[in-house]
């Protein structure tokens, strides 16, 4: 299918509906990188163990596999415009669950609150992703999906800073194992603190998502217009009649999966291995991953295509994240001599040589999804939209992946436990070297 806006000139009328796309991107990466500051958090407040934590990442990201379907038929009742309106106040109401869930600290609240938040993103992603590819000419798409990318990551470095500074403001230094050390008075009158601390924030953002969802409905922001494409055929000998016939789609599916579950274990994990080292402000540690995330959409957007294609920058992610995974899980959390180098010399603070490794690897995973979606997409024709579906069916790697991690550090430990990453990052290298370049299944 070819999707169009339902405006008579396009041309002219881009730069409000970016604009509008632009603030909804920052709002997913805002609340999704979220989890990186609360995965560690409710480790404390919830007393949970590594793979336990990392079920707040798994509720989040399973509502994309397991909500994409019937939020698809809602958005085609409702059209992209009221869709959206409506994936903003799912979102709002996931949030006032957090509510409940901060008072009676049960952990169970906190994941179904989770669930709802993913599921209003899955439509907010749906309904978004199309606009930003046919707002504009078509030449042109990756480098908007690359700003899209900016905004997100961007929101990314601010949500753990936030989230550190309004929950947990009065607790500076916080950490699982400190609080492991208190008496048990202590820990209870600490865990009860934190937990409060969630309330007037929540509440916060579901105000300001309702008043958003509002404010989208009442825009001028014009819907998609959904066309035919005959680019394809699907009649004569040969023809393609299913999109698992091409194999550069379901590779580019699989791909995603691996690098969906990379990109949340470099994101959400890092909180919990510096919590566990004793790092203070653990909560925070999200937004150095997602800072190095940003300066590599910054690279990207600089280099490609002027100086080196899709394909290529997807080798050079894929072969940097194996590198970075080798360093994370052979170097020492005594030595702080990368984060002295990288960022101490501007006022911050020193990490563990280790940790400073995991937020490196944001700079490996930044343009992984940009060159993805145009190698697993192209030369789908009329396929291109169920292809996208099933691309953001891969998101489930989020979900799945990181869990196989926490079990992985409750059996080893954290730092050994990112040896997984290096299965995910060679299947992303096969599909950058060969696999995107398949149109027959068996062939190239």
């Amino acid at each position: 299918m070819e999707s169009t806006l339902s405006t008579p000139n396009q041309g002219h009328s881009s730069i409000g509906p970016m604009a509008i796309i632009g603030t909804l991107f920052f709002i997913f990466g805002f609340v999704t990188w979220l989890n990186g500051a609360l995965i560690p958090f409710l480790q404390i407040v919830c007393q949970l163990n590594e793979t336990q934590a990392l079920f707040v990442a798994f509720a989040f990201y399973i509502a994309y596999t397991v909500t994409a379907l019937p939020m698809a038929a809602i958005l085609e009742r409702t059209g992209y415009k009221r869709g959206m309106s409506l994936g903003l106040l799912v979102v709002a109401v996931g949030c006032l669950l957090f509510v409940p869930a901060a008072y009676s600290h049960q952990f169970w609240v906190f994941l179904a609150a989770q669930f709802i938040v993913g599921t209003g993103l899955t439509i907010l992603q749906t309904a978004s992703n199309p606009y930003i590819v046919h707002i504009g000419p078509k030449e042109s798409a990756a480098a908007r999906i690359s700003v899209m990318g900016l905004l997100n990551k961007g929101a990314g470095v601010v949500a753990p800073i936030v989230f550190t500074a309004l929950v947990l403001g009065d607790f500076d230094g916080v950490t699982a194992k400190a609080v492991a050390e208190m008496s048990e008075p202590e820990r209870q009158a600490q865990i009860e603190a934190l937990a409060s601390g969630l309330v007037l924030p929540y509440i916060g953002m579901a105000v300001a998502l309702m008043v958003l969802a509002v404010g989208l409905l009442k825009s001028n922001l014009p819907d998609l217009d959904i066309e035919e494409d005959p680019s394809v055929d699907t009649h004569g000998k040969g023809a393609k009649s299913s999109i698992m016939h091409f194999p550069q789609l379901v590779l580019g599916a699989i791909a995603l999966f691996f690098y969906v579950g990379v990109e949340v274990i470099a994101g959400d994990t890092i909180g919990l291995f510096g919590s566990k080292l004793g790092v203070a402000n653990a909560t925070s540690l999200t937004s150095y991953t997602m800072a190095f995330m940003v300066i590599g959409y910054v690279l990207g957007l600089a280099l490609i295509p002027r100086f080196i294609r899709q394909d290529q920058a997807l080798t050079i992610s894929a072969v940097l994240g194996l590198l970075l995974c080798c360093l994370v899980v052979f170097s020492s959390h005594e030595s702080t001599a990368v984060s002295a180098v990288l960022w101490h010399w501007m006022g911050l603070p020193l990490l563990p040589d280790t940790v400073a490794f995991v937020a490196l690897l944001g700079f490996a995973n930044a343009m992984v999804w940009p060159a993805i979606w145009p190698l697993a997409l192209s030369d789908l024709g009329k396929f291109t939209a169920r292809g996208a579906a099933l691309l953001i069916m891969g998101i489930a790697g989020g979900a799945i992946l990181p869990l196989l991690y926490g079990v992985m550090s409750d059996v080893f430990s954290n730092q050994q436990a990112y040896l997984m990453m290096i299965p995910c990052y060679l299947f992303i290298l096969h599909f950058a070297l060969v696999g995107h370049k398949k149109r027959h299944w068996g062939r190239h």
